[in-house]
């Protein structure tokens, strides 16, 4: 076995319903294999640490921080990031609307991040039948964090969806 073999896997990501085979190092992150390999810079490098929440994406539905997961181990995932978020039609998903609506943003640099976890927190909240009560919204987000304090904003933005 040479060393190439040793260090990298070929790996199929389902990104945005489009697939890619991609050969690459066991230590690439999905953060890192989203950026650099395939170009979707949405989702953000923040604190790189799983901290911020820049990053989040959804992996088979669930909200994830990409930073933290070794793309080798996503394999056959299905992974959604901002750029997947609007319909074929290039209309803005509910959420991204709103948030424009709601001017829930200000730098943006965690708008992509906040985007794919509310997604996500929305279908937890649905399969869950759990209220969205403004408080729970708050706290099912705040693994999210914003620099510029848009939270009032942002958590208007996704009870105006859910409402």
């Amino acid at each position: 076995m040479d060393g190439q073999e040793a260090t990298h896997s070929q790996v199929t990501l389902h990104v945005n319903g489009e697939r890619h085979a991609l050969d690459l190092d066991h230590r690439t992150t999905l953060l890192d294999a989203l950026r650099e390999r395939l170009g979707l810079t949405g989702a953000k490098k923040g604190c790189d640490h799983g901290q911020c929440g820049a990053c989040t994406v959804l992996v088979d539905g669930r909200r994830l921080n990409s930073c933290l997961l070794l793309a080798v181990a996503q394999d056959g995932a299905q992974v959604t990031t901002v750029e997947g978020l609007a319909g074929e039609d290039g209309r803005l998903h509910p959420l991204q609307e709103a948030f424009v609506a709601r001017d829930a943003l200000q730098c943006g640099f965690c708008t992509p991040g906040q985007l794919c976890s509310a997604v996500g927190m929305l279908a937890e909240l649905a399969a869950e039948g759990a209220e969205a009560t403004r408080e729970a919204v708050a706290e099912r987000l705040s693994g999210n964090l914003c620099r510029c304090g848009a939270y009032p904003r942002i958590v208007d933005a996704v009870r105006d969806v859910i409402t």
